[in-house]
């Protein structure tokens, strides 16, 4: 019996020589719709699906494949007697190769059209047949992915394909129409926690390693969502490793958390922007012009506001000018050729920005290294995922940055420090906990993170404030992401000079707090929002 093809392709990659080395064969080619017309258009015999079926396509083509006379072809066994003689009796034949590639629903989900027409765009019949040639691949060739192709008429040409290769063809099947189903899912569903979770994650490039050299990665983007780092054009420097990406992902959603101004127009607002009759009297909420964020180890080490984005990101150096080393800044507003060269003096991983300016890039190509990301986009993803052993931990952005504004305290903030107060907590969100921010003029002068108690948190940040200032006007502000269970950091605080704390309350020993701030002369606020970021 001469040998059929099914093919059926919205991407007609290298399907011209596929079709042509079929025919040269002797197999028979079958085809539906823009894909029977292609293939006729380049002199190759083509049978139309539906002189195989009997049937017409109808329903604007959303019928064309989904017929006994199809499915029985790719599904009958040919080592079950009884099977193929099924397909004798009812005058059907087998189907020994498909190549179909589905409607692009991947990309259409992005371009905003109508519910109606995005609909349109699920395929129905190519994964149909799709599946029905991969379960019976000991038998049937299914072929989504150009790059095989290739590959497959090397083997045809010598007579057999391993079981092997035919597994993995059939493989990389579920895999596409699993992320394809996720995709479809997502968009339909528009919930958060589905009772099943809809990964549909597309491969963008390999790393060279993980964390550590001896540790394997690769990078998967979101296949319905284009996402802030799957958006991001990197315009020199060396490819990106794990290590940077993650550092980079924390980078650019600290940074937009402070506000970012695209060059499109576009305006991020800060996080937890506040409404005046929320902060009381004297609360300004303005918005700085540009923001630094320099990020080491997944930890932010200088953080800071400016009136230019020279101006911010000296500030955010000055923070910590040791730790910036090998670093990673995000800035929120374009950089431009005074800022780069002040970048360029240091050894860093990555910049990151919504734009540069001409004569700034001109100046980074000599830093050959150094990673140049443009990003157009803020963060997007409304869930953040966590890999355990076994499963998943997936929970909602932390995105609510001051439930109440509560003073607590005898002494109440001195208006000129509620922008600090703000801008302190929108960076302790980034901070990993036991968190504490202690915060100048628009800079976070000190950053403790990471510690097992929170005194030893607030004594790293006021050390590191204290050093930052020298001889210089103390910093007068101290966030926290969590409530303070002794009064310990408020003393180590009042020692240090902070004349204001902020911070979430909560703790059964709230009152014991209060009671120190009331005693040390510190104004103190609770805000009713916790920011543990394990």
């Amino acid at each position: 019996m001469k040998k059929r093809a099914l093919i059926s392709v919205f991407d007609k990659t290298g399907i011209f020589d596929l079709a042509s080395f079929l025919v040269q064969e002797g197999w028979e080619l079958l085809s539906t719709g823009g894909t029977a017309k292609y293939l006729k258009e380049q002199s190759l015999p083509v049978t139309d699906v539906s002189a195989v079926t009997g049937f017409p396509e109808c329903l604007d083509g959303r019928v064309k494949t989904l017929h006994p006379a199809i499915h029985a072809g790719l599904l009958a066994r040919r080592d079950v007697a009884e099977h193929m003689e099924t397909l004798e009796k009812l005058g059907l034949g087998t189907i020994d190769l498909v190549c179909v590639n589905l409607y692009p629903f991947f990309e259409k989900v992005q371009a905003g059209l109508s519910l109606e027409d995005t609909v349109e765009f699920i395929d129905i019949g190519g994964p149909t047949m799709l599946r029905s040639a991969a379960k019976n691949f000991a038998h049937v060739l299914v072929l989504t992915d150009p790059a095989d192709y290739a590959e497959v008429r090397q083997y045809l040409s010598q007579g057999s394909v391993p079981l092997e290769f035919r597994k993995r063809l059939a493989g990389k099947v579920f895999n596409l129409t699993s992320a394809y189903d996720g995709a479809i899912s997502r968009y339909l569903l528009e919930e958060d926690y589905p009772h099943y979770w809809p990964m549909s994650l597309e491969k963008k490039q390999s790393l060279r390693y993980g964390e550590n050299a001896h540790q394997s990665a690769a990078l998967y983007v979101n296949t319905d969502s284009t996402g802030a780092l799957a958006a991001m054009e990197q315009i020199q420097g060396k490819e990106l490793s794990y290590n940077n990406i993650r550092d980079l992902d924390l980078a650019w959603k600290a940074a937009c958390a402070l506000g970012v101004r695209f060059p499109n127009g576009t305006v991020v607002p800060p996080l937890g922007q506040v409404d005046e009759h929320l902060l009381g009297r004297g609360a300004s909420n303005r918005e700085f012009p540009a923001a630094c964020v320099a990020v080491k180890h997944n930890t932010p080490c200088g953080v800071a506001y400016g009136s230019t984005i020279l101006e911010a990101y000296e500030k955010a150096y000055a923070c910590d000018p040791l730790s910036i080393f090998g670093g990673i800044v995000a800035c929120t507003a374009p950089v431009d050729g005074a800022t780069a060269e002040k970048l360029a003096e240091l050894f860093l991983e990555i910049v990151v920005a919504p734009d540069f300016t001409a004569e700034a890039l001109e100046i980074f190509k000599a830093k050959k290294n150094l990673r140049v990301m443009k990003a157009p986009l803020a963060p997007q993803d409304r869930v953040e995922c966590i890999s355990v052993d076994g499963g998943l931990l997936v929970q909602s952005r932390d995105m609510r940055l001051i439930e109440k504004w509560e003073v607590v305290t005898k002494k109440a903030p001195d208006p000129a420090d509620l922008d600090d107060m703000l801008f302190g907590m929108r960076v302790v969100t980034f901070v990993k906990s036991n968190a504490i921010v202690v915060v100048k003029d628009g800079s976070a002068l000190g950053i403790g993170g990471g510690q097992t108690n929170r005194i030893w948190a607030a004594q790293q940040a006021l050390d590191r404030a204290a050093a930052a200032t020298g001889t210089g006007q103390r910093a007068r502000v101290l966030a926290s992401d969590a409530f303070f269970p002794f009064a310990d950091v408020v003393e180590a605080a009042a020692a240090a000079g902070i004349t204001t704390i902020i911070q979430p309350g909560g703790s059964i020993r709230d009152k014991e707090s209060i009671e120190a701030a009331d005693r040390l002369g510190i104004a103190m606020v609770f805000t009713g929002s916790r920011h543990f970021k394990h």
